[in-house]
């Protein structure tokens, strides 16, 4: 009997599936697509209702005469590719590029590789759902079409090499937007003020900051606004207005989705999206999370018992939660996923400590305490209130004392603000008196709004309705390495090339880069996933606009110069200051001068420490893989390195 086919999209997730099925399944990788438009043309044709052109990938000419020997041999063939747009459009590639008939072929799903998942997909295979494909090739053919039309103005009026994207010029635009209100920003003056207050018998005093008066809320611009209520409280003496006790509840978190595990991998991990998505990517192929590209909470029934039985195992019944984790979701693709979880729950972080890398370790550790602590009851606070009055002004003052950690137990997001705890307040009785009052103001000035950074920004797109999970990661990176945007710390600040970019993309193609109109083709694409639209009607409507644009764009647009940015560092052939330029390894330092002067430099990052060994500085190097490592900067003679800086410890 011929063995049955199933075709996978990654070598790593080939081990893992393997293990699940019997002797009688042969499973092999595509490694990604089969086929796709070609890079060298746009593979459209518009005068053919925007018929794609697909192409066999080149390199991939030997793999698939394989497949085509092994599926000519199988049994029935299973194209088990990822279950999202993207997964069900390379299924379809390879059914066609095999020429699988439909009685031989059939797809199937998982959105965790577990043998209990492998198994019911197996059981529920179906046919290819030619509605999440056309989407996909929606998206392709749009983004191809933006592609391969604009960037060539790019070329023609900046600079060779430069591209412009449906979603990256947006988000572009969204960043240079940011930094525009930045640099527009006028501080305002304002005044905090604050009183220390001593109760009779109490040796240490309560800070209770100023409200205003009990009806209005009142800011203080200026000194003079502060001096002359200042004068008033000190002819006044200061009294409890009100002692109020409360509860608050602090509510468990929903489990991940795309966009919120990269935030808080970010916060938490310091991990780019790239970084988050591919080490995800790695959990998931091994087994041990489910689909990390979702923008659903759902969890299934298995899954929720499961953390049931468990949390009441581990820390007791009363940290169990019986309520159905709620939130957003949308999209019949992203919501037939879950949210993102461990597959297993009893698969502890300490349990596979020892045969995670640090980075697998430390995600799967972020993503199996944010699942347990989502399926466990909130935490309880007891909170006191206190509100002062002088000369008919309020002060107020407040602490809190947790009465039940919940699923606090066991996760405490990044940027979770520390409870104000303060003893005397929170024992405190309407009956108290106060000994006396100190006052003290200070001056401060409203900030502006903070630089994106991948993390926000990542929000941001996902509030406007800008891309989809599949698309964050690599729209962000995208825009770094066109070197549009660049990274200070955290911060994604724009390039002066960026600034260019965008002043083309605002002038000449307004459309593209309107953050409503691009959220409406994201709908319009959820729309033919749902099979309640045609992908070419939505071509249709797009293009003509498009094709206006980039001809009044050709013939209008004036060239642009894009100065480079200017170092401290001085040629040492002609004695120019060198400037920063970009290469295929990243950023280096070239004469102005060229080509008259060719010298160019690397860009040497000192780490701030000396050498152990000889006491040269230290320099930040990396590896071809992006790694970074520490070397001396006497190399060769003195061949010190290390992964970690010295001085500091590596963090678990």
């Amino acid at each position: 009997m011929a063995k049955n086919l199933v075709i996978v999209e990654s070598p790593a997730k080939v081990k893992t599936v393997k293990k699940y099925l019997g002797s009688n399944y042969h499973v092999v990788a595509s490694k990604g697509h089969i086929r796709d438009l070609p890079k060298s043309t746009m593979g459209v044709d518009v005068d053919n209702d925007f018929e794609p052109k697909y192409i066999t990938i080149r390199g991939k000419g030997d793999m698939l005469a394989e497949l085509k020997k092994l599926s000519k041999d199988a049994g029935k063939v299973y194209l088990a590719t990822d279950p999202d747009r993207e997964g069900e459009a390379i299924s379809w590639h390879l059914a066609v590029a095999l020429g699988l008939a439909p009685g031989k072929m059939k797809r199937i799903t998982f959105n965790e590789i577990t043998k209990s998942a492998v198994s019911e997909s197996l059981k529920n295979s179906r046919d290819i759902d030619m509605d999440l494909v056309d989407a996909q090739q929606a998206r392709r053919v749009l983004d191809r079409l933006v592609g391969y039309g604009i960037s060539p103005i790019l070329w023609e009026k900046v600079k060779r090499g430069l591209s412009a994207g449906r979603v990256q010029s947006v988000a572009l635009r969204m960043v240079c937007d940011r930094d525009q209100e930045i640099d527009r920003f006028i501080p305002e003056e304002y005044w905090q003020l604050d009183a220390q207050v001593w109760l009779e018998g109490e040796k240490k005093s309560i800070t209770a900051r100023f409200y205003g008066t009990k009806k209005d809320k009142i800011n203080i611009g200026n000194k003079e606004q502060l001096d002359r209520i200042l004068a008033e409280l000190e002819q006044s003496r200061m009294t409890i207005d009100e002692v109020k006790k409360s509860e608050r509840i602090k509510k468990a978190p929903l489990p991940f989705v795309t966009s919120t595990l990269q935030q808080e991998a970010s916060k938490a991990l310091n991990f780019s999206t790239q970084k988050t998505m591919r080490v995800a990517q790695q959990l998931y192929e091994s087994g041990m999370i489910t689909y990390l590209r979702t923008d659903s909470t759902r969890i299934s029934e298995e899954a929720v018992k499961m953390a049931q039985g468990y949390i009441a195992a581990n820390y007791g019944k009363e940290y169990v939660s019986f309520t159905k984790a709620t939130g957003n979701s949308k999209g019949k693709v992203q919501d037939a996923h879950e949210a993102i979880r461990p597959s297993d729950i009893n698969v502890t972080p300490e349990s596979v400590r020892e045969r995670l890398d640090r980075d697998n370790f430390r995600l799967y550790q972020l993503i199996w305490k944010r699942f347990t602590a989502s399926r466990m009851t909130n935490a309880k606070y007891d909170v006191t209130s206190i509100s002062f009055l002088s000369a008919g002004y309020l002060f107020k003052a407040s602490a809190s004392r947790q009465t039940f950690d919940g699923f606090m137990k066991v996760y405490v997001a990044a940027d979770e603000e520390k409870e104000e705890k303060n003893s005397i307040i929170s024992n405190l009785t309407q009956d108290a008196q106060v000994e006396k009052a100190e006052y003290e103001g200070t001056q401060h000035f409203t900030q502006p709004p903070q630089h994106f950074t991948e993390a926000s920004l990542v929000k941001a797109m996902e509030e406007q309705g800008i891309g989809r999970p599949s698309t964050y990661s690599p729209t962000i990176t995208t825009i770094l390495a066109r070197h549009y945007v660049k990274k200070e710390k955290k911060n994604i600040l724009v390039t002066e090339l960026g600034k260019v970019v965008n002043d083309i993309m605002v002038t000449a193609f307004p459309d593209i880069v309107d953050i409503g109109f691009t959220a409406r083709i994201e709908d319009r694409l959820d729309r033919i996933e749902e099979g309640d639209e045609q992908w070419k009607e939505v071509i249709r409507g797009f293009y003509p606009g498009l094709k206006q644009s980039i001809d009044d764009a050709r013939s209008k647009l004036t060239r642009i110069k894009v100065k480079d940015e200017v170092s401290d560092v001085v040629c040492d052939k002609c004695g120019r200051n060198m400037v920063f330029k970009f290469g295929p390894h990243g950023k280096f330092l070239a004469c102005p001068g060229f080509p008259e002067c060719r010298n160019t430099k690397p860009i040497i990052e000192k780490a701030g420490v000396k050498c152990p060994q000889c006491g040269k500085d230290l320099i930040v190097r990396k590896t071809q893989k992006g790694r970074i490592y520490y070397g001396c900067e006497g190399y060769p003679e003195c061949s010190y390195m290390s992964w970690n800086k010295p001085g500091t410890k590596e963090k678990k």
